[in-house]
């Protein structure tokens, strides 16, 4: 572990080595994607074949898929998100040219990639499946043929629905419009608490001089079944609001922990990557964005469902885990899962909060004839996929501008995806700025043209005035910290948090970058190696802003990759990400994952840097106390001293800490809360492979919310 300041090397070179090392012999036995060397360490001691894999194999095989991989791979194989398709002419291309014994020694290896693995007798039936299906003429599913004897199949319980426990808030105190503009100092009423993003509160009661003090005050136990836990809570007059997995959303008591009611709004099940990052308010509405793309209003008084509306169609791979912010009267979302072949475009879309009446939608795909549209080459409509909106966007009321991230196109490499590096596919891996009353672009910045890596940079924006200057900052996963005029989108600086050499250079009057050659002119099944990896560089677990200092701190990864791209089948329901990937360590991380950095808003400047082996998994809550609150894969939530980047303070939790941490106040007493969790996507799988040896429990999902005791 270490502490750099001032002094430590910048980062802003222009020019990056083209090739990193390569991945270790040890890196390449952990290589995600990829099952020969998995094979070799599951079947080295086996002497003889297996028998044939028969149909009642495959009929047992489809009941283990649908309960421990449909939820990523989705039920009918097309794949989502990270994870791969495993049905059309790339499956049967890796998998069905080789034995059924290596696809099952893969299976049996690496799947799931969070949680206990399958059986070996479930990992035969799941491969008997997949090859089974990927035979059929369609390389989908066939139900009928494949089903198992109904004696050996499990009918799912229904998921529940509506209020599971009753209850009423007394003294309730609706929120208004100024209120979120300016919240109260003890209330976190939105992502990030402000419209600013700031994730900052200026709460300053637990300080440097009393941290040590710091207690738990109360935990409270969340659902561990139904997908990633990455929950923001919110905060109003001292009742906490919290989503958890599969759609239960509950108000607490902020100053006991004790229940006050329950609601289930669904789907009760894991959907994608399953977790929901944020809840809104507005008046006496509570909002639910769900996994399954719907938007819910419960009444925040007594848990009661007031609307529901439909985002998108679950059915065609949408999803979401990020959820609204209210703006003039209205609930604006972005959306998952845009990764499938079809009609249907990603959107940032804008409901009428007492009604759910859709006001808005903007496409953040463009198409033929649309501004945008010449951007993605010779590809027809229908195959240009990606641009999803899944962290919640940020708000200037002087200027009226909301402001959204969107990811990468897809699938990941546009070797795989028909398109070139020149083809810079808007409006992906750009900033949007949205008049929020109607929807229109008022203007946008595309951060990573033709991004290539799944190195995307759809998370927050945050709003800052420096030196009189209304500016925006984001940082994705390439590592670069990008500084635009939130005015007009104009480019007016970036710092290179993390060691990268995605870029050749980076133009700095317009902050264009220049990939490395072999990145443009990559062919499909070609492997190239870059750093960041999908990790992160930076990922969802946000920055936050200390106004009283002037400075960011961040929570960073440092990790690096060999990705792959695959054959896509041209098809309708098709496409999805369609890359392999092996991760390997940073060059010069000395092992460390974890980096959190300080870095000056005026001059862009790195102040100070903590690395440890474990990666960060949480937001950065900083305080009006001087501190920074932050978790972490290895179970320890810390405050750091935001001057110096000294630990102050630690503690270790039940599992891996994740989410976002926010500080409220009850009866004038000030609190710090976190979640813990599992699951998560690359910043959770990525350190299974470089740092195996950090092993949090599989299960402890829980709230914990802390306090400094009162003296007596």
């Amino acid at each position: 572990m270490t502490i750099t300041g001032r002094a430590a090397a910048d980062r802003e070179s222009k020019v990056r080595p083209r090739v990193s090392p390569k991945p270790t012999a040890k890196a390449d036995l952990l290589v995600l994607g990829i099952a020969a060397a998995l094979a070799t360490i599951v079947l080295g001691a086996q002497q003889t074949p297996s028998p044939p894999l028969t149909a009642a194999q495959a009929g047992s095989g489809r009941v283990v898929y649908d309960a421990r991989c449909a939820s990523c791979h989705q039920p009918d194989l097309r794949g989502g998100a990270e994870a791969p398709s495993l049905s059309g002419a790339g499956f049967r291309s890796r998998w069905l040219t080789r034995s059924p014994e290596e696809l099952t020694a893969y299976v049996q290896a690496a799947m799931p990639p969070t949680g206990a693995r399958l059986s070996g007798v479930d990992a035969i039936n799941v491969s008997a499946f997949l090859i089974t299906t990927n035979r059929t003429p369609s390389g989908v599913p066939a139900p009928a043929a494949l089903a198992p004897p109904a004696a050996t199949v499990t009918a799912k319980p229904a998921p529940k629905r509506g209020l599971t426990v009753l209850g009423h808030i007394d003294n309730y105190v609706p929120v208004t419009e100024e209120m979120l503009k300016n919240p109260p100092p003890g209330d976190w009423l939105m992502a990030r608490r402000t419209y600013q993003a700031w994730s900052y509160s200026p709460l300053d009661q637990i300080t440097r001089a009393n941290v040590a003090n710091l207690r738990l005050a109360w935990i409270w136990a969340m659902n561990d079944q139904d997908g990633a836990n990455q929950p923001m809570p919110l905060v109003h007059n001292g009742i906490i609001y919290l989503v958890g997995t599969g759609g239960t959303v509950e108000a607490l008591n902020g100053k006991t922990g004790d229940l006050i009611w329950q609601a289930e709004v669904g789907p009760g099940e894991a959907v994608s990557i399953g977790s929901m990052r944020n809840l809104a308010i507005y008046e006496d509405r509570l909002l639910i964005a769900t996994t399954d793309a719907r938007l819910v209003a419960l009444d925040a008084v007594t848990g009661r469902q007031l609307w529901e509306t439909t985002i998108a169609n679950r059915s065609k791979g949408f999803a979401n885990s990020g959820g609204p912010i209210v703006i003039h009267g209205k609930a604006i979302n972005g959306l998952g899962g845009c990764d499938r072949y079809g009609p249907d475009r990603c959107f940032i879309s804008a409901y009428d909060v007492g009604t759910g009446n859709l006001a808005w939608r903007f496409n953040t795909i463009a198409q033929t004839g649309e501004p945008g549209g010449d951007t993605w080459g010779e590809l027809p409509d229908n195959f240009r996929k990606g641009g999803e909106t899944w962290i919640a966007g940020s708000y200037d009321p002087e200027l009226n501008l909301t402001y959204w991230g969107t990811a990468q196109a897809k699938p990941w490499m546009h070797a795989s995806r028909g398109t070139t590096a020149r083809d810079a596919g808007l409006y992906t891996s750009s900033t949007l700025a949205l008049n929020p009353d109607e929807g229109k672009l008022v203007w946008h910045y595309q951060h990573a043209p033709g991004e290539s890596l799944d190195l995307d940079e759809v998370f927050e924006r945050v709003l800052v005035d420096v030196d009189n200057q209304k500016t925006l900052f984001t940082i994705g996963k390439a590592g670069i910290l990008w500084k635009l005029d939130r005015r007009t989108g104009a480019y007016l600086g970036h710092h290179e948090t993390v060691f990268q050499n995605i870029f050749d250079s980076i133009d700095p009057k317009t902050g264009v970058p220049t990939y490395r050659p072999d990145i443009i002119e990559q062919r499909v099944e070609q492997w190239v190696q870059s750093c960041p990896s999908t990790e992160g560089g930076h990922n969802w677990q946000a920055m936050s802003y200390h106004q009283p200092t002037g400075v960011l701190i961040i929570p960073l990864s440092q990790s690096c990759m060999e990705m792959s791209g695959r054959r896509i089948d041209r098809q309708e329901g098709g496409g999805g990400a369609g890359a392999d990937r092996r991760f390997f360590e940073m060059p010069g991380s000395d092992g460390n994952v974890g980096k959190l950095a300080a870095y000056n808003v005026s001059t862009m400047k790195e102040e100070w840097n903590y690395q440890q082996r474990a990666p960060f998994l949480t937001s950065v809550l900083s305080t009006g106390g001087g501190l920074a609150f932050v978790g972490d894969l290895d179970r320890r939530f810390r405050a750091f001293d935001v001057r110096t980047g000294a630990i102050v303070w630690e503690t270790r939790l039940g599992t891996s800490v994740q989410g976002f941490p926010v500080s409220f106040s009850v009866d004038g007493k000030q609190y710090v809360a976190v979640t813990t969790g599992l699951g998560g996507g690359s910043p959770r799988n990525v350190p299974r492979t470089i740092a195996p040896e950090i092993k949090p429990p599989d299960s402890g999902a829980a709230l914990y919310v802390f306090e400094v005791p009162d003296p007596h």
